[in-house]
């Protein structure tokens, strides 16, 4: 049965005023939990309650005095200690709050218990999470009962997914307000890109992989476009990922983005969540995109050729234990503050649709002055805490994407905190 949002609405709650927190940060101690705990301390409203949480008090204790010799105002800030394996801990943790906002990966390993725990206490919940087979568990064994209980549990709020979902969004947003008809096609380029890994990314990837090869029918759904919509939701007619290099006839010489891989999916996810408002053929791609000419064919070619290189050599044992132990980072490690600043990304999307039998376009452009995968998603995360707190939301409960969500308030937010979200002028 197709999931219609207009019969699941959202029950009227008080989480907000009789919890004790509006947020805990899960995995405060961890190198991206550090980052989103800096963000709300630096950006978030003066009577916001919040609180840091994770399993080591004495850590805790410690990332809270950094932040203090930063922003004085959190000296006192509460802390919150569980293990994420003891469920009754993690109840005790999601009934305190509105929200909980986790870092703590790899999602598959650690993520589910407090998935469950929020649920039970119909806590609202957002994560970093890009892991196709996490979030289809997730969605297959939570999202009727998150439904039922009122409870929005959303994944990907960070560099994955949140600019393709949101940006899709603003796209179909920009096609109606001009053209008066839903975009038949989006497609995203990633025309610029500085950016590192942490190793928390790294331990994401590399359990992907292991579990790959004692799964093959994992193989199967990591390489399916649509893995993560409803159960007996039509399928349109994207196909997988590219991993070489295309031609495209907008942004010239493509090669394969490492994250399309989850965006692709959530994108989709949101479009199925919504009852196709687009259209059961809405396609949906992305890609690294390089312009034209001899040179721009070069770069996508040597791309295609590394992120090739790189998964084949997380696939096989030997080389992905040389790359785990000399290559990349360990856990909790990640860039440093200065190449956090140095970073940047900038994508350009163009949405298609059909008028009167002509082709309409508009194009878009989504960029962030610091470090994708840490600094900005650190925005990305802390805004979709607050927004999930402290914003009038309509949306139902269940396992939903930030669009679904969030929609509309989120890219407000994004775009405050200054994020660029900007459609081109005709």
């Amino acid at each position: 049965m197709r999931w219609d949002p207009a019969h699941h609405r959202r029950p009227v709650s008080a989480r907000a005023t009789d919890r004790i927190y509006d947020i805990i940060v899960w995995g405060a101690t961890g190198y991206m939990g550090r980052l989103v705990a800096e963000y709300l301390a630096r950006c978030g409203p003066a009577d916001l309650r919040w609180a840091l949480g994770g399993r080591d008090l004495r850590k805790l204790e410690a990332v809270r005095r950094e932040l203090a010799s930063l922003h004085p105002k959190v000296a006192e800030l509460p802390l919150e200690v569980g293990d994420s394996q003891d469920a009754d801990a993690l109840d005790r943790l999601a009934a305190k709050t509105a929200v909980v906002c986790t870092t703590v990966g790899p999602y598959s390993k650690y993520g589910e218990p407090l998935v469950a725990a929020c649920v039970r206490q119909g806590t609202d919940y957002c994560d970093l999470c890009g892991e196709v087979d996490a979030i289809r568990r997730i969605v297959d064994q939570r999202h009727e009962p998150a439904r039922e209980r009122g409870c929005r549990i959303v994944t990907s709020c960070g560099f994955d997914s949140i600019p393709s979902d949101i940006g899709t969004l603003m796209m179909q947003m920009a096609m109606r307000e001009r053209h008066g008809v839903p975009a038949q096609e989006v497609k995203l380029a990633v025309v610029a890109l500085r950016g590192g890994f942490s190793g928390g990314t790294v331990a994401s990837i590399v359990h992907l992989t292991e579990s790959m090869k004692r799964a093959p029918s994992l193989r199967e759904l990591v390489a399916d476009p649509y893995a993560l919509d409803p159960k007996g939701s039509p399928r349109g007619s994207d196909r997988p990922d590219a991993m070489g290099v295309r031609f495209d006839p907008d942004f010239g010489w493509t090669g394969p983005f490492v994250m399309a891989g989850i965006n692709t999916r959530i994108v989709r996810r949101s479009h199925a969540l919504l009852g196709h408002p687009d259209g059961a053929d809405f396609r949906y791609q992305e890609f690294m995109g390089f312009r034209r000419g001899p040179v721009a064919f070069t770069k996508a070619a040597m791309l295609s050729l590394g992120v090739i290189g790189f998964l084949a050599g997380l696939s096989m044992r030997p080389t992905r234990a040389v790359l785990t132990r000399f290559v990349l980072p360990a856990p909790g490690e990640g860039p440093t503050p200065a190449q956090r600043e140095a970073g940047f990304f900038e994508m350009r999307l163009v949405a298609r649709g059909q008028l009167e039998g002509r082709t309409v376009a508009v194009w878009g452009r989504i960029a962030g002055d610091r470090d994708p995968g840490y600094a900005d998603t650190a925005r990305m995360l802390g805004e979709s805490a607050l927004c999930l707190a402290r914003d009038p939301l309509t949306s139902p409960g269940g396992v939903l994407t930030p669009r679904v969500a969030m929609g509309k308030r989120l890219l407000e937010r994004l775009r405050a905190a200054g994020s660029v979200y900007a459609v081109d002028e005709d």
